[in-house]
């Protein structure tokens, strides 16, 4: 297991909502009520955990993108770090509707803010006004803030890793929408249905997520790691195919060869008829 009932205790994983601010969908991950306040079954999280993270690591190992996705304060620290160490996109300020289901306007967007510095590295910036070189760095700064954390996602994400899917409830609508599968950590006061891959947890809490976003990190390294080692295997092998195949020389003297026996065969046919026609005026 990438994580355990212990580690997740200690973390405060467990703690959920007030009674009041259930929703009622969570129920089957909902070990107790203690205080008024609902105790998540953390037995339940360990297992979720561990199928999350199976499944993101295949989807890695497939050289696929994973976008994670949370803009409250609490986890934005969290999942930009996790995200960077991985080489996966993230979103920790603010998601622009549209990012997914208008995802050819945000490359749009994305490619502005590398126009931009082409012109400050060519000369075009030193020849504009210096009101229009503050618009545009103002520009660029507000590119980078929203955007920059996936400017090397060129194409739509296999899938989307939300902390607090409530909050975050645009983001998973747009993946649904689209058909990506949502991995999300659930606290009891939202709606497991949407969510692909629920893992019922404590999203308000530093050290809650943290620990789960650890636990998915580490598998995600791991599909990161078989992927490097296949390719090389498939590298070597290819290399090795490439070595004792025939030099196209070589072939082509091979395809040669063949024929060589029947011109000889032909010569040496013509040889005597040239010679009987040779002798036949000599009888007479």
């Amino acid at each position: 297991m990438r994580t355990n009932f212990e580690e997740l205790l200690e973390a405060g994983a467990h703690f959920g909502h007030l009674k009041r601010k259930w929703n009622p969908a969570m129920a089957p991950y909902i070990f107790m009520e203690r205080n008024g306040i609902h105790i998540i079954d953390l037995n339940k999280t360990v297992l979720k955990v561990e199928e999350a993270a199976e499944a993101l690591k295949n989807i890695v190992k497939s050289g696929r993108k994973v976008l994670f996705v949370a803009t409250k304060k609490q986890a934005k620290d969290v999942i930009a770090e996790a995200a960077k160490e991985v080489g996966m996109p993230y979103i920790t300020e603010r998601w622009a509707g549209g990012m997914l289901t208008n995802f050819p306007t945000i490359r749009k967007a994305v490619k502005k803010m590398s126009s931009i510095d082409k012109m400050m590295t060519d000369g075009t910036f030193d020849n504009i006004s210096k009101r229009e070189k503050l618009q545009i760095t103002r520009q660029r700064e507000k590119l980078e803030k929203n955007l920059g954390s996936i400017a090397d996602l060129t194409r739509l994400p296999s899938a989307l890793f939300v902390v607090d899917v409530m909050k975050e409830h645009i983001a998973v609508a747009e993946a649904q929408r689209l058909g990506i599968p949502v991995f999300g950590i659930v606290d009891t006061n939202s709606n497991p249905n949407d969510i692909d891959y629920v893992i019922p947890a404590n999203d308000d809490a530093t050290s809650s997520i943290s620990v789960i976003v650890n636990a998915l990190v580490a598998a995600m390294k791991e599909g990161i790691e078989e992927r490097k080692v296949e390719k090389a295997d498939e590298a070597a092998a290819q290399a090795q195919s490439d070595e004792e195949a025939p030099a196209p020389r070589e072939r082509r003297q091979r395809m040669r060869k063949p024929a060589e026996p029947k011109a000889a065969e032909k010569v040496a046919e013509a040889a005597p008829a040239k010679e009987e026609s040779e002798e036949a005026p000599a009888a007479e």
